[in-house]
């Protein structure tokens, strides 16, 4: 008979090293987008009689549930981002946002007159927070560590991000926000 030993895989579990200054990094990352989505909220709540008028100005149905909902969805996301609080869930959501904002911007002219502007860049953070999680340096880091989000989680808040701009913008403005030429 064979003698068989067994020795630990070293395919099973991996050594992670990780450069230290990845935490801080996500922290600047957070506390940017954050302030960015905080930023667009307290412009729309400093005046919101203003903010309810431009949106119906622009053609919005129920421009003051409108304003409202973007108004809450960038506080929300903002607070969540900062801290570091469900971070997927607050980047998905800042993230709808902005995809709306992006939209408002470009659906002016054509597609590609203008893309790589502000909700563009602040959404392709809120997307690359929404892939990373907040960093070591967060409330899910130090409070909710035993919570972690999946990869497929993670690609559903993706999805559903992009599925709720689309909806809320063809529900609440009436157009398809998705055009390869001039309106």
């Amino acid at each position: 008979m064979d003698d068989i030993t067994t020795t630990p895989s070293r395919l099973s579990t991996p050594a992670r090293n990780v450069d230290a200054t990845l935490d801080v990094g996500l922290l600047v990352l957070r506390l940017g987008l954050g302030a960015a989505f905080l930023h667009a909220a307290f412009l729309k709540l400093s005046n919101f009689p203003t903010t309810i008028q431009f949106m119906a100005d622009a053609g919005w149905r129920l421009p003051a549930f409108a304003a409202f909902m973007v108004t809450a969805t960038e506080t929300l996301a903002g607070i969540g981002v900062v801290l570091g609080v469900m971070t997927p869930l607050a980047a998905s959501a800042g993230l709808g946002a902005m995809l709306c904002a992006w939209a408002v911007n470009v659906s002016a002219g054509a597609v590609w007159e203008d893309p790589f502007n502000a909700p563009f860049l602040i959404g392709l953070g809120a997307a690359t927070l929404l892939a990373t999680g907040a960093g070591g340096y967060a409330v899910d880091a130090r409070v909710l560590s035993r919570f972690s989000w999946s990869p497929r989680v993670k690609v559903i808040l993706l999805v559903l991000a992009f599925v709720t701009a689309v909806v809320t913008w063809v529900a609440l403005y009436g157009v398809n926000p998705i055009h390869f030429g001039a309106v």
